[in-house]
């Protein structure tokens, strides 16, 4: 069984017993969130929402809070001797994906 679940303006397909790394949520490690923005639960039969699925959640417990990998951002533009480094680590909370309610 696996769900589509959608947050932090993206959407994840999980199934039980899935760490996935989300954007930052909030929530210390070690407690749990549910999800409730369920777009689909696929199985045995294919359940699609409109645009969630009615009365459907996904519990997940929180492993942890951390940094991703640093991306440099480098503007430059010719002849006026303008450049400009920077860079940037985006914030993300890896959850681990506990039970699936339909």
């Amino acid at each position: 069984m696996y769900a589509i679940i959608a947050t932090g303006g993206k959407q994840y397909k999980v199934s039980e017993g899935d760490v996935i790394k989300v954007e930052k949520l909030g929530v210390e490690a070690g407690e749990s969130y549910t999800f409730d923005q369920v777009l689909a639960i696929g199985g045995e039969k294919m359940v699609v929402g409109t645009p969630n699925v009615e009365g459907a959640t996904v519990t997940a417990s929180v492993v942890e809070n951390g940094k991703g990998k640093k991306v440099t951002v480098y503007k430059y533009k010719r002849k006026t001797g303008y450049h400009k480094k920077n860079g940037h680590r985006q914030q993300y909370t890896a959850v681990k994906i506990e039970k699936i309610n339909a």
